[in-house]
């Protein structure tokens, strides 16, 4: 973003019935890992005033409807087009599916596929496109709630807008993180305030790796491909698809695989370690 893991009993959240496994190392303590899968969200409006020419959202963490930090999916139809607006709260997004554009109302188009990433400054007039057949999004706030206003409120928080399409995600290996180690694995560093960062994370197919995080906040939410969570006693998780996501509060160590190429976000305070077995 080491040793194997040892995950514990399967727990189902009352509000996701998501899946919650117990990392047991003496040398990262006793975490449980909670993991919704894409099958178990719960969609609503992204902004309920426009109802069904809204967007569609579903919470992973946090409640974009009130105070606090929170990671969501957002999903638009084909050829949805936004009216200029602004934003109350600064964001960030990552595709998962489709082609999106997110600019200036008169910028030309760029059209940004899976593992593209932007930042959209609080208070900037802008739109939001999208042209695929299905276009989904992971987008994440540091403050809520996340509200949408007509571009007359505008202002300039100081902040500039990123659109950083996939091709121009520069990679590091194992010869230059010391986070990797393994052939084929790689990271690309988007953003970092304080200790907390944003990094993606390229699983090569037919792979196994065991990723460490001894922070006190670990979240992940897989952008392409699927990985399965697997346990000592060799059972495995539900295969997690784009879309799904993985949490721990605290040090934890688990190991995952994926049988075709796979992208990770991975949101950390403390950097994270990962060993392709």
């Amino acid at each position: 973003m080491v040793k194997s893991s040892l995950f514990s009993a399967l727990i189902i959240s009352a509000c996701f019935f998501s899946h919650a496994l117990k990392a047991q190392d003496k040398g990262l303590g006793s975490n449980e890992v909670t993991i919704i899968s894409t099958e178990q969200i719960e969609w609503g409006h992204l902004n309920p005033a426009r109802g069904d020419k809204s967007p569609r959202a579903a919470n992973l963490w946090g409640d974009r409807t009130k105070p606090g930090a929170t990671g969501m999916l957002v999903r638009f139809e084909p050829g949805f087009s936004s009216p200029p607006h602004i934003h109350n709260v600064s964001y960030r997004g990552i595709v998962i599916e489709g082609l999106l554009h997110n600019d200036d109302p008169q910028a030309k188009a760029m059209w940004m596929p899976p593992g593209s990433y932007w930042t959209q400054p609080a208070g900037e007039d802008h739109i939001t496109s999208a042209n695929a057949p299905g276009n989904m999004i992971y987008l994440e706030i540091d403050e809520g709630p996340y509200l949408v206003k007509p571009s007359a409120e505008q202002f300039d928080n100081g902040e500039r807008p990123v659109n950083l399409h996939y091709a121009n995600l520069t990679w590091l290996d194992q010869h230059t993180s010391t986070q990797l180690k393994g052939a084929d694995i790689q990271l690309a560093n988007l953003w970092q305030q304080d200790q907390l960062t944003g990094v993606l994370v390229k699983l090569p197919a037919k792979s196994k790796v065991t990723l460490s995080s001894t922070g006190t906040e670990f979240k992940a939410v897989v952008i392409q491909g699927a990985i399965t969570v697997l346990r000592a006693n060799t059972q495995k998780s539900p295969k997690l698809r784009a879309g799904s996501y993985l949490a721990a509060q605290g040090a934890v160590q688990m190991a995952l695989s994926a049988k075709a190429p796979t992208l990770l976000y991975v949101r950390t305070n403390q950097a994270f370690h990962m060993i392709r077995e």
